[in-house]
């Protein structure tokens, strides 16, 4: 066996090779042009990945965002009919912050917002629960539509009946507020 080697070894060490011209490369320009193929082929992903991203987060906004609107205000309302004091605050609370215009207003209007409030404010037992009510009731009312549901609903007897609190000055701010702007509408206030 070392026999053999020593015969082959010549050939396989020694051996030069057939074509003897070194290619020469510029390998400064084939480095930079690999950098820069490489930049522009992550800022081609950058932005691919970005607009996936955007695509995305479009599709899961149309597809959550139109419930939140109306059906939360449906929601607002039905935490109205509950017994716990606790969760018609909460929805009269929500309520108050959905009327910012008078299209939102009058849809509370439409869903029974109005009349549940009232209802609402007519067997409240405590203060906080009474300010809830009439805050709610005084930011609906800010629309004239929405006032004369509410007149119509019979909110004066209900407002002028609700007791004064002598602990919570806002409950008679509220109450006050609301019946101004009932005056303000040329209802009449007495009765």
């Amino acid at each position: 066996m070392s026999t053999i080697a020593a015969r082959f070894s010549p050939y396989l060490w020694t051996r030069t090779p057939i074509n003897s011209q070194p290619r020469r490369f510029s390998t400064s320009s084939f480095g930079r042009d690999e950098q820069s193929i490489e930049q522009e082929a992550e800022r081609k992903v950058g932005w691919l990945l970005k607009l996936i991203f955007a695509g995305t987060a479009t599709v899961i906004g149309y597809q959550i965002f139109p419930y939140m609107g109306d059906n939360l205000m449906q929601q607002s309302v039905s935490l109205l009919q509950v017994k716990d004091p606790l969760f018609k605050r909460m929805g009269a609370s929500r309520l108050a912050r959905f009327a910012i215009d008078d299209e939102r207003r009058m849809k509370i209007v439409e869903i029974g917002g109005a009349q549940h409030l009232l209802n609402m404010l007519e067997s409240a037992r405590d203060d906080r629960t009474r300010k809830e009510a009439l805050k709610a009731l005084f930011a609906i009312s800010k629309s004239d539509a929405a006032a004369v549901v509410l007149h119509q609903a019979g909110a004066i007897s209900i407002i002028k009946s609700t007791l004064e609190s002598g602990e919570d000055a806002e409950v008679g701010n509220y109450k006050s507020n609301l019946l101004s702007r009932f005056q303000d509408l040329s209802y009449d206030i007495r009765s």
